[in-house]
């Protein structure tokens, strides 16, 4: 029996739209936070900062 969406005004485009939308920004969150354990790791504060920053305006 195929599963049901609750009943929503939502258009399963935009619903797809709104999936894909946070893989990537899931993706990204991942890059930018082993970007920074790297930058940790060779002690580079610049590049900390700056990941940091990109990842605060990604939330």
């Amino acid at each position: 029996m195929e599963k049901q969406l609750p009943r929503t005004p939502l258009k399963p485009e935009v619903i797809a739209e709104m999936v894909l939308d946070k893989a990537i920004r899931d993706f990204r969150k991942e890059k930018i936070e082993k970007a920074i354990d790297h930058s940790l790791k060779i002690r580079n504060k610049e590049e900390f900062m700056r990941l940091t920053e990109e990842l605060k305006n990604i939330n």
